[in-house]
C-alpha cells in the first residue's frame, strides 16, 4: 500500500485530497507547513509527495529544493495556485515530477500520481548502500565495516540504512525516531542514543558523528 505525504496549509483541501486518496487505497499523512513538510518527507517514509507551494515557513519551492539537495527522490507532485509559466518552469527544473494548478480535478490529480508511482517503480532498485568503507545489503541484510562483517539487529538495521541514505546530512532525534520506531514514540525517550552508541560499537566510534544541539551525522 502507498503512503503518501499530503502538504497543505489549506485545511479543506488538505481534507479533499485525503479522503479522496483514502477511498482509493493509500495510505495518507497530512501536514500544514512547510518545515513538517520537509521534515517527514526527509524520513524516506513516503512513496510520493503532494505540495503545495504557498506555505508559512518555508514555501514548497524552498521544501522542494532542500529535498533534492538531501538525496531525497521521492516523487512529488506539486498542487497550487500558481499558474504562471515561470512559477511552472521554476518547480519542474527545481526537483518537481508533475505540477497542477487549483482548482483541479480530482480524477486527474489521482492519474497523475498514479502515473508517478509507476514511473518511479520502474526505476533500478539500489540493493547495496556505501559510504567510504561502510556498505549495506537490503537483500541479506548484512553490513560491511572495511574487510568485517557486522551482524546488526532490526532496529540496528534500519537505523544504519536511514544513515546511509542520507550521507554527511545531520539527522535529528525526532528524525530517527519518527523513521526507525513510529511517529508516536515517546520524543523525550533516550533511544536513539541507546542505538547510534550501538552502531559504534559495531562499527566504529568515527563511523557515526555527534553534530552538538543538532542530533547524528554519518560522515559523507
Amino acid at each position: 500500500m502507498n503512503r503518501i505525504l499530503i502538504v497543505e496549509d489549506e485545511e479543506r483541501i488538505a481534507s479533499f485530497v485525503e479522503k479522496g486518496l483514502r477511498a482509493n487505497g493509500f495510505t495518507t499523512t497530512v501536514v500544514p507547513d512547510g518545515e513538517a513538510g520537509y521534515e517527514y518527507a526527509l524520513t524516506g517514509g513516503f512513496d510520493l509527495v503532494v505540495l503545495d507551494i504557498g506555505l508559512p515557513g518555508r514555501d514548497g519551492f524552498t521544501v522542494l529544493r532542500e529535498l533534492r539537495e538531501s538525496r531525497v527522490t521521492t516523487p512529488v507532485v506539486v498542487l497550487t495556485a500558481r499558474d504562471s509559466v515561470r512559477d511552472t518552469v521554476a518547480g519542474l527544473e527545481g526537483g518537481a515530477d508533475d505540477w497542477m494548478t487549483k482548482p483541479f480535478r480530482f480524477e486527474e490529480l489521482l492519474a497523475r500520481v498514479r502515473l508517478r508511482l509507476r514511473t518511479a517503480a520502474r526505476a533500478p532498485e539500489v540493493t547495496v548502500l556505501r559510504a567510504g568503507s561502510l556498505s549495506l545489503d537490503l537483500r541479506t541484510r548484512r553490513a560491511r565495516a572495511g574487510e568485517r562483517t557486522v551482524d546488526l539487529t532490526a532496529r540496528e538495521f534500519v537505523l544504519l540504512e536511514l544513515f546511509l541514505r542520507h550521507p554527511g546530512q545531520v539527522l535529528s532525534r525526532g528524525q530517527i525516531l519518527s523513521h526507525v520506531w513510529g511517529y508516536d514514540f515517546d520524543p523525550g525517550s533516550n533511544i536513539v542514543d541507546v542505538y547510534v552508541r550501538a552502531l559504534r560499537k559495531k562499527l566504529g566510534a568515527e563511523k557515526v558523528e555527534t553534530v552538538r544541539g543538532m542530533g547524528y551525522r554519518l560522515p559523507g
